[in-house]
């Protein structure tokens, strides 16, 4: 039977975890705070970005929700985050994307204090990354690591698959696993024959944004199987590929219509020897390294 890896329980003591430093800090005369900005009005950012705004309150860090107009031009994004960068009272500042097209996504990001980049996106916390240097990492890949050491899945020594290699999750989460001294290839669109290497891996990474990409036939038995895809199935021909004849789904598919899955086929968990379910597996851990990352960084600003 394979073992599901619980993200709500990891992530929940992650949570716990960082209100403990949080009352650390604050004994020290040191309140943490996170500034998030969310441009315009595109309600699954808003959805998003108030979770996060209600787990800084929930964990008690300070929290700064600053709402630009959706015709904000990328010279006015720019002197708001030089606002952020100068604040004492803000150690992780957070920009939801995607930002409307005027505005020049890298440069912002870009401009983003890299002691304050809770995110882990900008090109110097990826260069401290590679280098195995302190930094701030992606929130999902540090997520996926969490979730195999607490998990008590070995890393060091085995063949890590990596499916996928964007900036965001891709090619952070291979650098993790290296780190953490396991063997990593990084598949992508233009690697030939797939299958013959995604059968290869003790511990596959499906990062690549297509539903159920990773078969049954792709995967060999007893293989971990991360998956950090989150797509939205909307059809009943979608439907029936995955979830047919399943009672929970169906009921949810016909209430919502619609229902998610991740980039490994649901068939291809049942030959794993773990595995994180869509939902409840990787994307509930983001929000928490998050707030992780927000005290990591107001430690780190501090010289703790």
């Amino acid at each position: 039977m394979p073992k599901i890896l619980d993200g709500a329980a990891i992530a929940a003591a992650i949570k716990q975890e960082v209100a403990e430093e949080v009352l650390a800090l604050a004994a020290h005369g040191i309140k943490s705070g996170l500034a998030a900005v969310l441009v315009g009005h595109v309600p699954a950012s808003e959805i998003y970005v108030r979770s996060k705004v209600q787990a800084c309150a929930e964990l008690g860090l300070y929290s700064d929700l600053i709402t630009p107009p959706g015709t904000v031009t990328t010279e006015e994004m720019l002197a708001l985050v030089a606002q952020l960068n100068a604040r004492d009272d803000i150690d992780g500042i957070l920009i939801q994307l995607p930002l409307p097209a005027q505005v020049d996504s890298k440069a912002l990001l870009d401009a983003v204090d890299p002691a304050k980049d809770v995110d882990g996106f900008h090109p110097v916390n990826a260069g401290r990354l590679l280098a195995g240097r302190p930094a701030l990492a992606p929130c999902t890949p540090a997520g996926v690591i969490e979730i195999l050491k607490r998990s008590n899945i070995p890393i060091a020594g085995q063949h890590a698959v990596v499916v996928g290699r964007s900036d965001i999750v891709g090619k952070p989460v291979a650098v993790l696993l290296l780190h953490q001294n396991a063997t990593v290839t990084i598949c992508h669109s233009k690697t030939r024959d797939l299958p013959a290497i995604t059968k290869q891996a003790d511990i596959l990474v499906a990062a690549i944004g297509r539903p159920g990409f990773i078969t049954p036939e792709m995967v060999t038995p007893d293989a971990t199987l991360i998956d950090v895809g989150i797509n939205r199935l909307t059809t009943r021909e979608e439907f029936d590929r995955f979830f047919k004849g399943n009672a929970k789904r169906e009921a949810t598919f016909a209430k919502r219509g619609s229902t998610i899955v991740g980039d490994i086929d649901p068939k291809a968990f049942e030959l794993a020897g773990a595995y994180t379910p869509v939902p409840g597996g990787v994307g509930l851990l983001t929000i928490a390294m998050l707030m992780s990352n927000t005290v990591r960084a107001a430690k780190m600003r501090r010289g703790l």
